[in-house]
């Protein structure tokens, strides 16, 4: 349960994906002024570089990201390619930022984040460039689960396991059901992929018999190589920010 390592997906589609969602709620919510609080299940290491060897070894950040760019998908006002410059600009031309570095982009003093990573080693990393936050080595659920309802009250909190464990689809509508009624106001959004095999598939209809208001996005891509279960990339999202649904269907239609 704790062999995946995610540099070596790292600026993938399914990130592609997922980041562009999660940049466009936390710009949404820190345009506000009222303080608010970020949490994170299964925050990874934070920063990558696209020009390492995990990386070059799959080759799935130059069909993700490095394609994006070329393409423009992300134009220069795009939140979340704000944050790609901005962590650019810091740590040099092949930095790709995890979830926790998007949300430093966005958070202000006075907000709070909340970041959970078992894994020795990515936590270890993590602490390196997550000063901002309050890290956490332990089970994301449980932390969550401990947090929630947090203070400030307003807020955000990204559920992204990597589903190493078949037994983690029946696990997690029961845990955002929990989380939900904890906390009703809380934007809470479940990152999943898209399988040949349709494992994912009776979670997000439980997902979405449960919480009908609820914005479901996916998105449809090539297998990394030939074999690979993986062929799109899906997001459900609780109480998601008022305009998600028009990037979610431009971001769709990119792919």
């Amino acid at each position: 349960m704790l062999s995946y390592q995610h540099a070596y997906h790292a600026g993938n589609l399914a990130d592609l994906h997922k980041h562009a969602l999660l940049a466009s709620m936390l710009a949404y919510l820190t345009a506000k002024p009222k303080q608010l609080s970020y949490l994170e299940t299964h925050a990874g290491r934070g920063l990558y570089d696209l020009a390492g060897a995990e990386s070059e070894k799959t080759g799935e950040a130059a069909a993700g990201i490095t394609r994006a760019l070329s393409e423009n998908w992300l134009p220069a006002d795009h939140p979340l390619r704000q944050a790609l410059d901005a962590v650019r600009a810091r740590h040099g031309a092949n930095a790709y930022p995890g979830s926790p570095l998007i949300a430093r982009h966005f958070l202000r003093p006075g907000d709070e984040a909340h970041l959970a990573e078992l894994h020795p080693a990515e936590h270890q990393a993590l602490a390196r460039v997550a000063g901002f936050a309050h890290l956490h080595r332990q089970d994301g659920f449980q932390m969550a689960q401990a947090i929630c309802p947090p203070t400030p009250r307003r807020g955000l909190l990204l559920i992204d396991p990597s589903y190493e464990v078949k037994a983690d689809y029946d696990a997690i509508p029961p845990q955002i059901a929990k989380l939900a009624r904890k906390w009703n106001v809380g934007v809470i959004a479940l990152w999943y992929p898209v399988l040949t095999d349709l494992r994912h598939a009776a979670m997000v209809e439980t997902l979405r018999r449960d919480h009908p208001e609820a914005l479901v996005s996916e998105v449809r891509f090539p297998p990394a190589r030939p074999g690979h279960g993986m062929v799109g990339s899906g997001m459900v999202v609780l109480n998601p920010p008022y305009g998600l649904d028009e990037e979610a269907r431009r971001i769709a239609a990119l792919f």
